[in-house]
């Protein structure tokens, strides 16, 4: 009998190890392919679910963060992005078998144990995030501009006969590589699935223009001057409006300037008015006209510092503030002056209107020898002169006349750059060759009248084109005898000359 007192505990052991054994296995068999109760994924709830509804579950919720805004900030410069962007994923997915396998793996008892943990606390598994270095890096490469803070360079303001020197300022640019690093461990690690700010790594951008650099600029290497006091009001104020946005420019070593990028839009909100201009052999009214004398008078100083002409176009046709070939047109984006600043110093321009007067001087370090001398010198080729085309108009009396263009001379020129040393002439050479084609004087002619016989008269007077015939005709109608016998005397004249001409003429 005592015997079998003393394998009673062992029995019951047996049949408790046996029957929670059983329990288990029969919880596993209905319970083997969906997660526990009280189970999370992040803040999901995952309790009851299967491994593809868990999945997409975490998959919606990835879906519903793509949204959130990323600040990516360099100090004063920051875009914003979305978690997209950045190539957001879960880097953890496998969090799901682990929790399908809570309570079914290990030996029996710690099956048991996590089974009874479950009805006392829920399991919780933690979202790990994680970014796409590739997308990152390309999207800040892509940034790259409005994430960098351009340093500002050392300049200068004159005043009065000197330069005051204006220290630069240090700009930022990304630092790509670390900055790829630091998003990534910030959704890794940090991330809590809400709006953020991420500080980039950067690079300091340092200034031009030291102290010592900008101290060079002393000397004035070229200056020029032209007259525009017979302009209208507007192309006045275009010209001035013009040379004020050229004035305080600083050029370093080996950069470009040029002026349609300086001085556009032209527009009465970039201060421009309408006044006369260049177009395809006629003069017409548009916002910036005038613009052409600022560019000419800039080019002059210019090339007497002996500065890099990178551009230069003459006018269609001839101006009347510089000699021929002495001008630079500009014309939109078809036309420009541009040039480079070719010394080892820094270059100031300076420029200023005065007594309807507009200047420009060029100031750097002066390395030329003081003997030497630099001028340029127009020599016209050729000579094409205009002629006169007249026009029907309607809307005036009959034999009225009005100019409505005035003639311009078509040119053929060079400009030829001369180099002296000691007053003697050391090198002559062609420094540019222009092309200006004649415009005829336009003249509107009034053919408004009750009489159809002197309408017909005065059209066929204007088809002929001479100028004469007109004239006569015209006087004619209008009443002005004065003029009627003057233009037919000068007619009788020429005729008079061409019928000696051909009597004159050998026999063929």
């Amino acid at each position: 009998m005592k015997k079998y007192i003393r394998l009673l505990p062992v029995l019951i052991l047996v049949f408790t190890v046996g029957f929670v054994g059983h329990s288990l296995m029969t919880v596993d068999a209905v319970e083997e392919d969906i997660i526990p109760n009280t189970v999370y994924i992040g803040d999901i709830d995952v309790s009851g679910m299967t491994k593809e509804e868990a999945q997409m579950a975490l998959n919606d919720y990835l879906d519903s963060v793509m949204g959130t805004a990323f600040t990516l900030s360099t100090g004063e410069k920051s875009i914003c992005v979305t978690a997209e962007d950045l190539g957001l994923s879960i880097s953890n997915m496998v969090v799901i078998d682990e929790a399908l396998n809570l309570g079914k793996s290990g030996n029996l008892i710690a099956r048991y144990k996590d089974k009874k943990d479950l009805e006392k606390e829920p399991k919780t598994y933690e979202i790990q995030f994680a970014a796409d270095e590739t997308k990152i890096e390309t999207l800040l490469g892509v940034n790259m501009e409005n994430l960098t803070q351009a340093a500002v360079d050392g300049s200068l303001t004159r005043e009065g006969d000197s330069f005051i020197i204006v220290d630069g300022v240090n700009g930022v640019e990304v630092n790509v590589e670390e900055s790829v690093d630091i998003i990534d461990t910030y959704i890794e690690q940090e991330w809590a699935g809400k709006d953020a700010t991420i500080a980039l790594a950067t690079n300091t951008i340092e200034p031009r223009g030291s102290k010592e650099q900008l101290s060079k600029v002393q000397d004035l290497l070229g200056s020029y001057g032209t007259d525009y006091s017979t302009s209208a009001a507007g192309r006045r104020k275009n010209v001035e409006n013009g040379c004020s946005k050229i004035n305080g420019t600083l050029l370093y070593p080996g950069d470009q300037f040029s002026v349609y990028e300086m001085v556009n839009p032209f527009t009465a909100e970039n201060g421009y008015e309408l006044a006369g201009s260049y177009e395809n052999g006629t003069t017409v009214q548009s916002y910036g006209g005038g613009i052409c004398q600022v560019s000419t008078t800039l080019y002059n100083a210019v090339i007497l510092a002996e500065l890099q002409i990178d551009e230069r176009w003459n006018h269609s046709m001839i101006v009347s503030y510089v000699e021929p070939s002495m001008d630079a047109a500009i014309a939109g984006t078809s036309k420009d002056l541009k040039f480079t600043n070719n010394t080892d110093a820094p270059i100031y321009i300076e420029g200023y209107t005065v007594s309807s007067k507009v200047y420009f001087n060029i100031y750097g370090e002066e390395t030329r020898p003081e003997n030497r001398e630099v001028s340029y010198i127009s020599e016209v080729l050729s000579e094409t002169p205009a002629g006169v085309t007249f026009q029907a108009d309607p809307t005036r009396p009959i034999g009225h006349l009005a100019t409505m263009q005035s003639a311009h001379t078509g040119y053929t020129a060079k400009l030829w750059k001369v180099v002296t040393v000691d007053g003697e002439e050391e090198s002559r050479e062609e420094f540019n060759s222009s092309r200006y084609n004649p415009s005829n004087r336009v003249v509107a002619v009034g053919v408004a009248g009750d009489n159809p016989d002197a309408i017909a008269h005065m059209h066929s007077a204007i088809a002929t084109g001479d100028e004469l015939t007109v004239k006569v005709v015209a006087a004619q109608y209008r009443g002005d005898a004065a003029a009627q016998a003057a233009a037919q005397a000068e007619m009788d004249a020429r005729n008079a000359a061409a019928a000696a001409a051909a009597a004159a003429a050998p026999a063929q």
